[in-house]
């Protein structure tokens, strides 16, 4: 059975480097269209429809582009359609939470301390609560206020907020942020799905069939690529955040959240004013190092008192616990690893424990015990560069517990 955790590792990576590849796909992609379509010339003698041009040079060659509003006047011989990029992001986005969190969900998901669920009902809640998520947006976008692009902004953001604040009531911190990043790009992949491609269809069959396109169309595709543009460095930041503590296992993680998206803004504002040739508002940047700033300090505020009850066990924790090689283990783990995984750390620049593991009772060091087994038994991945002296002694016996444990067996 302990070849399972192995191969497991091995899926995860997998997927992990495939939702990267597809993501930089999509966004490179995005900001690419969005930098061409801010610096497009109106100049005399364009053909009848076209809004404007652009001349670039990139590996050494020159290209001519124009772009038109609505449609040419008939259908182009070839037609480039960008659209997998966004849906193989999304697909392989889902596939590595399913791998990560819903398999490791006693783990990566669920804090019994901020709620005791079972593995099934925050599964439950993370499906539900990304449909939830779009099916609201799409409302908000089709109802009287999606006639206000800045209107809709605003309440789009307070949703955000209101959804960083609900999934840190429920989830473990990182799967918060994790949870938070998957929402928003729940929206923007579902923009591209069910509004943005069906929109460009319907004209490319009214051009096909010699009918005038409606404009309506590209100007409500056009509202969901500009909300695209501003949630995609969010999503970023959320997506790489599990490898930073500060961030997601902080008092006030949601207001970094919240503060997070106010960056993503401030960032994008920059890089479209200059890409549109209007200025380089220096505001921006400052106004972003500001809002770092307060983050940081949020950060740095100490957590209120929590409660003092215990957290129920779960059968996985209760199981290694038991193997007749805990004791032995968990002396090894305490005396190499919990100068730095410790809710106060006192390896020297370390704030807070890597990635909020602690290994400071028994219950945490069960938790994170096929971790322990991959990345200090089966890998010498921890501690970095062997700094605490981890002998191949020690490492056997750490692999002797986790596949113990996982076989049933409980003799040393």
């Amino acid at each position: 059975m302990y070849e399972f955790a192995i191969a497991w590792e091995w899926v995860a990576f997998a997927v992990r480097w495939l939702h990267v590849i597809t993501a930089v796909a999509w966004i490179g992609s995005s900001f690419y269209f969005i930098a061409l379509d801010l610096g497009l010339v109106k100049r005399p003698g364009l053909p009848v429809g076209a809004y404007g041009e652009e001349w670039q040079v990139h590996g050494g060659g020159f290209y001519h582009i124009q772009k038109y509003l609505v449609a040419p006047a008939s259908m182009p011989e070839h037609l480039t359609w960008f659209k997998w990029e966004s849906y193989f992001t999304w697909l392989s986005g889902f596939a590595m939470m399913c791998v990560v969190y819903y398999g490791g969900a006693d783990l990566f998901l669920i804090d019994r301390h901020v709620l005791p669920l079972e593995p099934w009902q925050a599964i439950l809640i993370s499906i539900v609560s990304l449909s939830i998520g779009w099916i609201c947006y799409d409302l908000l976008c089709k109802s009287p206020i999606g006639n206000n692009t800045w209107g809709l902004m605003i309440l789009l953001y307070c949703v955000l907020v209101a959804m960083a604040w609900g999934y840190t009531q429920v989830f473990t911190g990182r799967a918060a942020f994790l949870h938070l990043g998957a929402f928003t790009a729940t929206i923007m992949s579902a923009n591209v799905f069910f509004i943005i491609m069906p929109n460009q269809r319907i004209v490319v069959a009214d051009l096909i069939a010699g009918r005038t396109p409606d404009p309506k169309y590209g100007r409500i595709a056009k509202q969901r690529s500009l909300h695209n543009n501003y949630l995609t460095l969010p999503v970023i930041f959320f997506m790489l955040s599990n490898h930073y503590p500060l961030a997601f296992a902080t008092a006030y993680n949601w207001v970094i959240a919240a503060l997070v998206f106010l960056m993503g803004v401030t960032i994008r504002h920059w890089f479209n004013t200059v890409h549109a040739r209007k200025g380089k508002p220096i505001w921006t940047w400052m106004a972003t190092t500001v809002i770092f700033i307060v983050i940081m300090w949020l950060s740095t505020v100490p957590r209120p008192e929590e409660k003092t009850e215990k957290a129920s066990l779960s059968p996985i924790q209760e199981r290694f616990m038991a193997d007749a090689h805990f004791g032995a283990a968990r002396d090894v783990i305490q005396a190499r690893c919990s100068m730095c995984h410790a809710a106060e750390p006192v390896w020297e620049g370390l704030a807070r424990p890597p990635k909020n593991v602690k290994f400071e009772t028994d219950a945490e060091i069960a938790a994170h015990a096929r971790e322990i087994y991959l990345q200090a038994g089966r890998s010498h991945a921890m501690p970095p560069g062997n700094v605490s002296e981890v002998t191949p002694d020690e490492r056997r016996l750490l692999v002797a517990w986790y596949e113990s444990a996982v076989n049933g067996r409980s003799q040393p």
